[in-house]
């Protein structure tokens, strides 16, 4: 039987400390060490998020079973299907759901998964774009779509993206953009002004230009929509700049999980709080967001906005997500 390669991640015990620690390795696998599913893929790309570098580092409890192939995202083309929405040579893509968490993922040359966790290629995009976006565009169209759902179109008014040299970030500053939103790009990192310019922003505002020792109740109203990857303190003072029925779509807690603000935003302004969760949408949400991310939300320049390593090498870039290094999208081939 063929073997192929994967990356494992695997509990085991810390000797030098208490408790236990995550070892990830290349290992040879075949179609019969693979998990349960309808649908075989051979997959052609994965990607990197956040949630992969605090799997394989260890830095966060994410796995949900002692060893799991890593990887929440993948694409590749049918092998094999039992299920009938799926034939032999369909081009897929498969994010979130259990995939790298208790399921095995997209860090493997072949993935066996359930048919409802996969979706046909939409049209307009490539094997590669699918993994350019992954999960973080995924999240980020959500938040659109969720955030003109309630209202939100660009003669609202301003809308603030934060975090936004990340993955989430990025692509919601690039699709807002093109959709024709005069784009405010909130960052840590001022020496990307540049960069987040040319992704679309009108206007960069660097973090260190808020005072978030002291947030207002009610501050000046300024935004008529966000999209919050920090949560904490930033996420408060979003709140109180809100401008009458503003919708802020939080998608992150890069900064912090704990959120200090009043109801006032919310009664006196009628700002709406979208939480966003990628992980088990529905088909009909899944397939819009998919759509428009082939279309009229498609960035520009996505082939910019990601880098590709080959797959012997995605041990390297783990630690730059870990320490907030990273200014592009990975994807990762996975051909040999």
């Amino acid at each position: 039987m063929e073997r192929f390669k994967a990356y494992k991640l695997s509990e085991v015990k810390d000797e030098k400390a208490a408790g236990m620690k995550i070892r990830a390795e290349f290992v040879d696998l075949t179609l019969d060490d693979l998990d349960p599913g309808d649908v075989v893929v051979r997959v052609a790309y994965s990607d990197v998020n956040y949630k992969d570098a605090l799997a394989a580092t260890g830095k966060g409890k994410i796995l949900r079973r002692p060893s799991c192939v890593g990887g929440i995202d993948l694409s590749g083309t049918v092998v094999s299907s039992k299920d009938p929405e799926f034939a032999k040579g369909d081009a897929v893509v498969g994010i979130g759901f259990d995939l790298g968490v208790s399921h095995h993922g997209g860090y493997a040359q072949y993935a066996r998964v359930p048919g409802a966790w996969l979706m046909k290629l939409p049209k307009g995009m490539s094997l590669w774009d699918a993994m350019a976006f992954g999960t973080a565009g995924y999240t980020a169209g959500i938040a659109i779509v969720r955030m003109e759902h309630e209202g939100l179109k660009p003669s609202s008014g301003p809308v603030l993206v934060n975090g936004a040299t990340g993955g989430v970030g990025s692509i919601a500053l690039a699709a807002l953009a093109r959709l024709g939103y005069h784009v405010v790009a909130l960052t840590g990192k001022e020496s990307e002004a540049d960069w987040l310019k040319k992704l679309g922003a009108k206007e960069v505002l660097p973090r260190s230009s808020l005072n978030l020792e002291k947030i207002r109740p009610l501050d000046k109203s300024t935004w008529a929509g966000a999209i919050d990857n920090l949560g904490g303190e930033v996420l408060s003072w979003i709140c109180s700049t809100m401008k009458d029925n503003g919708v802020i779509g939080s998608v992150g807690l890069a900064a912090s999980a704990n959120l200090n603000t009043t109801v006032m935003p919310f009664i006196l302004r009628g700002v709406r709080l979208l939480g966003i969760n990628s992980g088990e949408s529905s088909n009909d949400v899944r397939e819009t967001v998919w759509r428009r991310l082939g279309t009229d939300m498609k960035p520009p320049l996505l082939k910019e906005m990601a880098r590709t390593v080959p797959f012997n090498q995605l041990p390297s870039v783990f630690d730059d997500f870990i320490n907030a290094k990273v200014t592009r999208r990975v994807v990762v081939d996975l051909a040999e």
